[in-house]
């Protein structure tokens, strides 16, 4: 119970200091949104996070979902 209430007390603090996680490209990114990131040759999803007082990039999945030129479906490559 003390780490849920650490951890929301941790969030709320980085909301009150509007932290955000920045993508390689610069743009800029809130707490809890998610990105297609590419680092190193390795594309994958992440969701930007506190850890530690620091925001950061944690990833989700390998891989980021594209719109298929049918409109029917979304395909992750």
């Amino acid at each position: 119970m003390i780490a849920t209430v650490a951890a929301l007390l941790a969030a709320d603090l980085a909301r009150a200091h509007n932290c955000t996680c920045r993508n390689r490209d610069g743009s800029k990114y809130q707490l809890g949104q998610i990105a297609c990131l590419r680092v190193d040759g390795n594309v994958y999803m992440a969701r930007c996070e506190m850890n530690l007082n620091v925001s950061t990039w944690k990833k989700l999945r390998d891989g980021c979902p594209t719109a298929a030129r049918s409109g029917a479906a979304l395909t992750v490559r």
